[in-house]
Protein backbone atom coordinates (compact mmCIF):
# COMPACT_ATOMS: atom_id res chain seq x y z
CA UNK A 1 0.00 0.00 0.00
CA UNK A 2 1.75 3.35 -1.11
CA UNK A 3 2.03 6.00 1.71
CA UNK A 4 0.80 9.45 0.84
CA UNK A 5 3.70 12.28 1.12
CA UNK A 6 4.05 13.70 4.42
CA UNK A 7 2.64 17.50 3.87
CA UNK A 8 4.23 19.78 6.43
CA UNK A 9 2.34 21.64 8.96
CA UNK A 10 1.62 25.43 9.61
CA UNK A 11 0.95 28.47 7.44
CA UNK A 12 3.32 29.47 5.24
CA UNK A 13 4.00 33.00 4.04
CA UNK A 14 3.78 33.66 0.29
CA UNK A 15 6.27 35.75 -1.78
CA UNK A 16 5.62 38.02 -4.14
CA UNK A 17 8.22 39.69 -6.03
CA UNK A 18 8.78 43.00 -7.25
CA UNK A 19 6.51 42.58 -10.48
CA UNK A 20 3.85 41.39 -8.41
CA UNK A 21 3.81 44.72 -6.65
CA UNK A 22 4.15 46.25 -9.45
CA UNK A 23 1.50 44.97 -11.74
CA UNK A 24 -0.80 45.69 -8.05
CA UNK A 25 0.26 49.29 -7.87
CA UNK A 26 -0.65 49.70 -11.30
CA UNK A 27 -3.61 47.95 -11.18
CA UNK A 28 -5.06 50.23 -8.44
CA UNK A 29 -3.99 53.32 -10.27
CA UNK A 30 -6.17 52.22 -12.75
CA UNK A 31 -8.55 51.37 -10.71
CA UNK A 32 -8.87 54.53 -9.24
CA UNK A 33 -8.79 56.96 -11.87
CA UNK A 34 -11.63 54.79 -13.52
CA UNK A 35 -13.49 55.70 -9.93
CA UNK A 36 -12.73 59.49 -9.94
CA UNK A 37 -14.27 59.29 -13.61
CA UNK A 38 -17.27 57.61 -12.72
CA UNK A 39 -17.79 59.64 -9.66
CA UNK A 40 -17.26 62.31 -11.80
CA UNK A 41 -20.14 61.56 -14.21
CA UNK A 42 -21.87 60.32 -10.93
CA UNK A 43 -22.87 63.93 -10.24
CA UNK A 44 -22.26 65.88 -13.50
CA UNK A 45 -24.12 69.15 -12.31
CA UNK A 46 -21.38 69.88 -9.23
CA UNK A 47 -18.06 68.52 -11.58
CA UNK A 48 -19.18 70.64 -14.11
CA UNK A 49 -19.46 73.88 -12.41
CA UNK A 50 -16.04 72.98 -10.45
CA UNK A 51 -14.56 72.42 -14.12
CA UNK A 52 -16.33 75.87 -15.55
CA UNK A 53 -15.12 77.91 -12.33
CA UNK A 54 -11.14 76.69 -12.45
CA UNK A 55 -11.79 77.43 -16.47
CA UNK A 56 -12.96 80.61 -15.40
CA UNK A 57 -10.09 81.76 -13.13
CA UNK A 58 -7.39 80.13 -15.86
CA UNK A 59 -8.71 81.82 -19.03
CA UNK A 60 -8.77 85.75 -17.48
CA UNK A 61 -4.75 85.87 -17.00
CA UNK A 62 -4.16 83.44 -19.77
CA UNK A 63 -6.14 85.82 -22.22
CA UNK A 64 -4.08 88.77 -20.83
CA UNK A 65 -1.26 87.42 -21.21
CA UNK A 66 -1.62 86.09 -25.02
CA UNK A 67 -3.24 89.98 -25.36
CA UNK A 68 0.37 91.58 -24.24
CA UNK A 69 2.53 89.25 -26.54
CA UNK A 70 0.33 90.68 -29.73
CA UNK A 71 0.98 94.24 -28.27
CA UNK A 72 4.61 93.50 -28.12
CA UNK A 73 4.45 92.21 -31.01
CA UNK A 74 3.10 94.55 -32.95
CA UNK A 75 4.34 97.83 -31.61
CA UNK A 76 7.49 96.30 -32.23
CA UNK A 77 6.72 96.64 -36.10
CA UNK A 78 4.32 99.90 -35.42
CA UNK A 79 5.19 102.59 -38.44
CA UNK A 80 4.77 105.17 -35.34
CA UNK A 81 8.01 103.03 -33.66
CA UNK A 82 10.60 105.16 -32.06
CA UNK A 83 13.21 107.32 -34.70
CA UNK A 84 15.95 110.02 -34.76
CA UNK A 85 16.05 112.83 -36.55
CA UNK A 86 19.78 113.42 -37.37
CA UNK A 87 20.15 116.72 -38.77
CA UNK A 88 23.07 117.63 -40.51
CA UNK A 89 24.91 121.00 -41.07
CA UNK A 90 23.92 123.39 -43.66
CA UNK A 91 26.90 123.19 -46.02
CA UNK A 92 26.07 119.14 -46.40
CA UNK A 93 25.28 118.57 -50.06
CA UNK A 94 22.04 116.34 -50.99
CA UNK A 95 24.54 113.91 -52.24
CA UNK A 96 27.04 113.39 -49.36
CA UNK A 97 23.15 113.17 -47.52
CA UNK A 98 22.27 110.01 -49.93
CA UNK A 99 25.57 108.63 -49.31
CA UNK A 100 25.32 109.30 -45.38
CA UNK A 101 21.67 107.91 -45.02
CA UNK A 102 22.71 104.44 -47.62
CA UNK A 103 26.03 104.14 -44.58
CA UNK A 104 24.15 104.48 -41.87
CA UNK A 105 21.33 102.37 -43.19
CA UNK A 106 24.15 99.41 -43.03
CA UNK A 107 24.89 99.91 -38.99
CA UNK A 108 24.53 97.92 -36.21
CA UNK A 109 21.38 98.88 -34.57
CA UNK A 110 19.46 100.04 -37.32
CA UNK A 111 17.05 99.09 -39.33
CA UNK A 112 16.22 101.76 -42.02
CA UNK A 113 17.09 105.37 -43.34
CA UNK A 114 14.94 108.14 -44.88
CA UNK A 115 16.47 111.08 -46.65
CA UNK A 116 14.19 114.96 -46.10
CA UNK A 117 16.42 117.07 -48.44
CA UNK A 118 16.67 120.60 -47.52
CA UNK A 119 14.06 121.19 -50.68
CA UNK A 120 11.66 118.82 -49.43
CA UNK A 121 11.10 120.35 -45.64
CA UNK A 122 10.79 123.34 -46.95
CA UNK A 123 7.52 122.38 -48.88
CA UNK A 124 6.61 120.44 -46.50
CA UNK A 125 6.68 123.54 -43.70
CA UNK A 126 4.85 125.69 -45.97
CA UNK A 127 2.44 122.82 -46.81
CA UNK A 128 1.60 122.52 -42.99
CA UNK A 129 2.46 125.63 -41.24
CA UNK A 130 0.88 128.00 -43.40
CA UNK A 131 3.69 130.99 -43.17
CA UNK A 132 4.18 129.92 -47.30
CA UNK A 133 3.94 133.88 -47.70
CA UNK A 134 6.60 134.46 -45.37
CA UNK A 135 9.09 132.14 -46.83
CA UNK A 136 8.63 133.06 -50.01
CA UNK A 137 10.37 136.70 -48.30
CA UNK A 138 13.05 134.47 -46.57
CA UNK A 139 16.50 135.34 -48.61
CA UNK A 140 17.34 131.69 -48.32
CA UNK A 141 16.15 128.10 -47.68
CA UNK A 142 16.19 127.97 -43.35
CA UNK A 143 15.75 124.41 -42.75
CA UNK A 144 18.89 121.79 -43.02
CA UNK A 145 18.79 118.68 -44.50
CA UNK A 146 17.54 116.03 -42.46
CA UNK A 147 18.03 112.21 -42.05
CA UNK A 148 14.97 109.60 -40.34
CA UNK A 149 17.16 107.14 -38.50
CA UNK A 150 14.62 103.98 -37.62
CA UNK A 151 16.46 102.00 -34.90
CA UNK A 152 16.25 97.85 -34.91
CA UNK A 153 15.96 97.87 -31.28
CA UNK A 154 13.20 100.30 -29.38
CA UNK A 155 15.05 99.77 -25.85
CA UNK A 156 15.36 103.03 -24.54
CA UNK A 157 19.21 102.03 -23.87
CA UNK A 158 19.66 100.90 -27.05
CA UNK A 159 18.18 104.34 -28.68
CA UNK A 160 20.51 106.63 -26.83
CA UNK A 161 23.69 105.00 -27.38
CA UNK A 162 22.57 105.14 -31.52
CA UNK A 163 22.11 108.81 -30.91
CA UNK A 164 25.36 109.50 -29.54
CA UNK A 165 26.81 107.43 -31.83
CA UNK A 166 25.63 109.68 -34.27
CA UNK A 167 26.14 112.74 -32.71
CA UNK A 168 30.06 112.27 -32.77
CA UNK A 169 30.38 112.21 -36.83
CA UNK A 170 31.51 115.56 -38.21
CA UNK A 171 28.56 116.15 -40.48
CA UNK A 172 25.92 116.28 -37.85
CA UNK A 173 24.85 119.32 -36.47
CA UNK A 174 21.90 117.25 -33.95
CA UNK A 175 20.68 114.08 -33.52
CA UNK A 176 17.64 114.63 -31.82
CA UNK A 177 15.72 112.11 -29.87
CA UNK A 178 12.01 111.92 -28.33
CA UNK A 179 12.48 108.15 -26.33
CA UNK A 180 9.64 109.47 -23.68
CA UNK A 181 7.13 107.27 -25.07
CA UNK A 182 9.53 104.41 -25.25
CA UNK A 183 9.84 104.36 -21.78
CA UNK A 184 6.34 105.19 -21.08
CA UNK A 185 5.24 102.10 -23.72
CA UNK A 186 8.19 99.60 -22.25
CA UNK A 187 6.80 100.88 -18.77
CA UNK A 188 3.06 99.69 -19.71
CA UNK A 189 4.13 96.40 -21.02
CA UNK A 190 6.03 96.31 -17.67
CA UNK A 191 3.80 97.11 -15.39
CA UNK A 192 1.18 94.76 -17.97
CA UNK A 193 3.56 91.51 -17.26
CA UNK A 194 3.63 92.22 -13.28
CA UNK A 195 0.17 92.76 -13.02
CA UNK A 196 -0.62 89.18 -15.11
CA UNK A 197 1.91 87.82 -12.59
CA UNK A 198 0.36 88.41 -9.69
CA UNK A 199 -3.47 88.00 -11.13
CA UNK A 200 -1.95 84.40 -12.26
CA UNK A 201 -0.81 83.76 -8.57
CA UNK A 202 -3.84 84.87 -6.93
CA UNK A 203 -5.95 82.73 -9.30
CA UNK A 204 -4.24 79.73 -9.31
CA UNK A 205 -4.38 80.00 -4.94
CA UNK A 206 -8.18 80.29 -5.92
CA UNK A 207 -8.60 77.06 -8.25
CA UNK A 208 -6.53 74.98 -5.30
CA UNK A 209 -9.05 76.75 -3.05
CA UNK A 210 -11.98 75.62 -4.75
CA UNK A 211 -10.59 71.90 -5.05
CA UNK A 212 -9.98 71.92 -1.79
CA UNK A 213 -13.58 72.56 -1.15
CA UNK A 214 -14.95 70.38 -3.39
CA UNK A 215 -12.58 66.99 -2.72
CA UNK A 216 -13.52 68.10 1.34
CA UNK A 217 -16.98 67.50 0.26
CA UNK A 218 -16.44 64.33 -1.55
CA UNK A 219 -14.59 62.85 2.18
CA UNK A 220 -17.23 63.88 3.95
CA UNK A 221 -19.89 62.11 1.35
CA UNK A 222 -17.93 58.97 1.54
CA UNK A 223 -17.21 59.20 5.10
CA UNK A 224 -18.57 55.85 6.24
CA UNK A 225 -17.11 53.89 2.83
CA UNK A 226 -13.76 55.49 4.13
CA UNK A 227 -14.32 53.92 7.76
CA UNK A 228 -14.97 50.80 6.27
CA UNK A 229 -11.94 50.61 3.96
CA UNK A 230 -9.90 51.33 7.08
CA UNK A 231 -11.40 48.73 9.27
CA UNK A 232 -10.22 46.10 6.78
CA UNK A 233 -6.47 46.98 6.78
CA UNK A 234 -6.71 49.96 3.45
CA UNK A 235 -4.44 52.31 4.45
CA UNK A 236 -4.41 56.06 4.05
CA UNK A 237 -2.68 55.78 0.60
CA UNK A 238 -5.29 53.39 -0.74
CA UNK A 239 -7.64 55.30 0.33
CA UNK A 240 -5.88 59.01 -1.02
CA UNK A 241 -5.43 57.82 -4.60
CA UNK A 242 -8.72 58.29 -5.89
CA UNK A 243 -9.39 61.93 -4.40
CA UNK A 244 -6.01 62.76 -6.03
CA UNK A 245 -7.26 61.63 -9.61
CA UNK A 246 -10.64 63.49 -9.29
CA UNK A 247 -8.64 66.62 -8.33
CA UNK A 248 -6.07 66.08 -10.92
CA UNK A 249 -8.73 65.32 -13.95
CA UNK A 250 -11.06 68.50 -12.48
CA UNK A 251 -7.80 70.49 -12.94
CA UNK A 252 -7.21 69.10 -16.26
CA UNK A 253 -10.59 69.41 -17.75
CA UNK A 254 -10.77 73.00 -16.27
CA UNK A 255 -7.64 73.78 -18.03
CA UNK A 256 -9.17 71.92 -21.07
CA UNK A 257 -12.44 74.79 -20.60
CA UNK A 258 -9.78 77.60 -20.55
CA UNK A 259 -8.52 77.00 -23.99
CA UNK A 260 -11.42 76.61 -25.25
CA UNK A 261 -13.05 79.79 -23.75
CA UNK A 262 -9.42 81.88 -24.90
CA UNK A 263 -9.41 80.21 -28.09
CA UNK A 264 -13.51 81.59 -28.45
CA UNK A 265 -12.52 85.15 -27.59
CA UNK A 266 -9.27 85.46 -29.86
CA UNK A 267 -12.08 84.07 -32.28
CA UNK A 268 -14.34 86.93 -31.33
CA UNK A 269 -11.94 89.90 -30.84
CA UNK A 270 -9.79 89.11 -34.78
CA UNK A 271 -11.90 90.55 -36.88
CA UNK A 272 -12.44 93.79 -35.45
CA UNK A 273 -8.76 93.56 -34.04
CA UNK A 274 -7.35 93.02 -37.69
CA UNK A 275 -9.33 95.43 -39.24
CA UNK A 276 -8.19 98.09 -36.70
CA UNK A 277 -4.75 97.09 -37.78
CA UNK A 278 -5.01 97.39 -41.20
CA UNK A 279 -6.10 101.00 -40.64
CA UNK A 280 -2.93 101.38 -38.92
CA UNK A 281 -1.37 100.01 -42.20
CA UNK A 282 0.16 97.22 -40.20
CA UNK A 283 1.54 94.07 -41.66
CA UNK A 284 0.49 92.36 -38.38
CA UNK A 285 -2.79 90.36 -37.53
CA UNK A 286 -4.19 89.18 -33.91
CA UNK A 287 -2.44 85.27 -33.35
CA UNK A 288 -3.45 82.92 -30.98
CA UNK A 289 -1.94 81.00 -28.35
CA UNK A 290 1.56 79.28 -28.97
CA UNK A 291 1.41 75.59 -29.05
CA UNK A 292 3.61 75.81 -25.61
CA UNK A 293 0.94 77.62 -24.05
CA UNK A 294 -1.59 75.00 -25.49
CA UNK A 295 0.23 72.32 -23.61
CA UNK A 296 1.71 73.78 -20.42
CA UNK A 297 -1.94 75.22 -19.54
CA UNK A 298 -4.06 71.85 -18.75
CA UNK A 299 -1.29 70.38 -17.14
CA UNK A 300 -0.56 73.44 -14.70
CA UNK A 301 -4.26 72.93 -14.22
CA UNK A 302 -3.79 69.73 -13.35
CA UNK A 303 -0.98 70.21 -11.03
CA UNK A 304 -2.93 72.74 -9.07
CA UNK A 305 -5.83 70.41 -8.87
CA UNK A 306 -3.39 67.51 -7.73
CA UNK A 307 -2.30 70.04 -5.16
CA UNK A 308 -5.88 70.79 -3.81
CA UNK A 309 -7.00 67.62 -3.44
CA UNK A 310 -3.28 66.49 -1.78
CA UNK A 311 -4.24 69.22 1.11
CA UNK A 312 -7.89 68.40 1.51
CA UNK A 313 -7.15 64.60 1.94
CA UNK A 314 -4.19 65.53 3.93
CA UNK A 315 -6.19 67.55 6.58
CA UNK A 316 -9.13 65.67 6.25
CA UNK A 317 -8.65 61.92 5.85
CA UNK A 318 -6.78 61.97 9.40
CA UNK A 319 -9.79 63.29 11.22
CA UNK A 320 -11.58 59.71 9.92
CA UNK A 321 -10.59 56.75 12.22
CA UNK A 322 -12.59 53.88 13.15
CA UNK A 323 -14.50 53.89 16.53
CA UNK A 324 -14.78 50.77 18.44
Amino acid sequence: MARNPKRPAGARSARTSLGDHFTAWRHHHRDSLADALGRMRGTPGSTLLTILVIAIALALPTGLSVLLDNARVITQGWDGRAHLSVFLKMDVNEERQRALAKDWAALDGVADTEVITRQQALDEFREQSGFGDVLEALPDNPLPPLIVVFPSNNEPAALEALQQRLSKLPEVDLAQLDVAWVRRLHAIIELGQRLIGVLTLALAAAVVLVVVNTVRLAIESRREEIVVIKIVGGTDGFVRRPFLYSGFCCGFAGGLGALILVGTALWWLGGPVNQLLDLYKSEHSLTGMSPATALILPLFSGALGLLGAWLAVSRHLGEIEPQF
